[in-house]
């Protein structure tokens, strides 16, 4: 699914945006992907021409992208269920209510991991879900993401699932260059607040999404109640450096220095579930 967040701006405060950053640094996490060496000046991508064609080739690429739970920040860990897709994706209906649907012909697979870091000291999980989707084409890639800005302007309330509901949603978007976009081609952010029934406790809800040529990578971060600003900040940041290391990773498998295509490479590199 598609939902953001204000902080995400915080999130990239600091950085250069004419230059690529490093995710390592970002993420604070020593095991990171190796993102290729490009010139400056370049968002991590993936050109049209070197992305998958089909989708087994698809498949075989959002299961190879590593999505590891400490990318997150400490004390992740696999969610159940863990995985959602590759030939199934969320669709907000007409309803504004989200559920799972068979993906569309302009989509070839997507795939949806969760994780969550367990409440302590009397505050309540964290739950972060991070897809990655390949579209046909950077045309559908950007109509996907022109799609997702508009969604918060036609359902401001949205159900997430039986309980959960999302609301005073909030989003922009930002091409490569400008404000907090520093490593995709494009984003689109909102934010908003979640509740849960019967709990009148609203918390913070957070939904980033990045383009990287016809591969979009989106994450969700649900705060706990009672986080302060700077527990909601710094989680924030965590998750912002996650997609970091995951769109590295993407920029890498798409640029494949041996020369062959994404889906192979993909396929190749394994699972990526270290």
């Amino acid at each position: 699914m598609t939902l953001l967040l204000a902080g995400c701006t915080n999130g990239q405060a600091g950085k250069d945006a004419t230059t690529k950053s490093d995710p390592s640094a970002a993420g604070g996490n020593s095991a990171s992907p190796s993102p290729s060496e490009t010139t400056a000046n370049e968002p991590y991508t993936i050109a049209e021409a070197d992305a998958p064609k089909t989708r087994a080739e698809a498949e075989a690429f959002v299961r190879g992208v590593t999505v590891r739970p400490d990318y997150f920040g400490s004390g992740y860990r696999k969610r159940d269920p863990y995985e959602a897709g590759p030939f199934t994706w969320a669709v907000l209906g007409e309803d504004c209510l989200w559920r799972r649907e068979a993906i569309p012909d302009t989509v070839l697979a997507s795939l949806t991991r969760s994780f969550v870091r367990p409440g302590a000291d009397g505050k309540g999980a964290v739950y972060v879900s991070l897809t990655v989707t390949v579209h046909t084409s950077t045309l559908q890639a950007r109509r996907d993401m022109a799609t997702s800005l508009e969604e918060s302007l036609r359902c401001p309330q949205q159900r997430l699932n039986a309980t959960d509901v999302v609301q005073d949603m909030t989003s922009r978007g930002d091409p490569y260059g400008e404000q907090r976009t520093g490593t995709s081609d494009d984003d689109v952010t909102e934010y908003g607040q979640y509740v849960v029934d019967g709990d009148p406790k609203a918390r913070r809800f957070d939904w980033y999404k990045h383009r990287l040529g016809p591969v979009t990578v989106a994450a969700t971060v649900r705060h706990p109640a009672g986080a302060t600003e700077t527990e909601q900040t710094t989680v924030t940041q965590a998750a912002l450096g996650g997609v970091d290391f995951v769109t590295a990773d993407v920029d890498r498998i798409g640029k494949n220095e041996d020369g062959a295509d994404a889906g192979a490479s993909a396929e190749a590199k394994g699972s990526g579930d270290e």
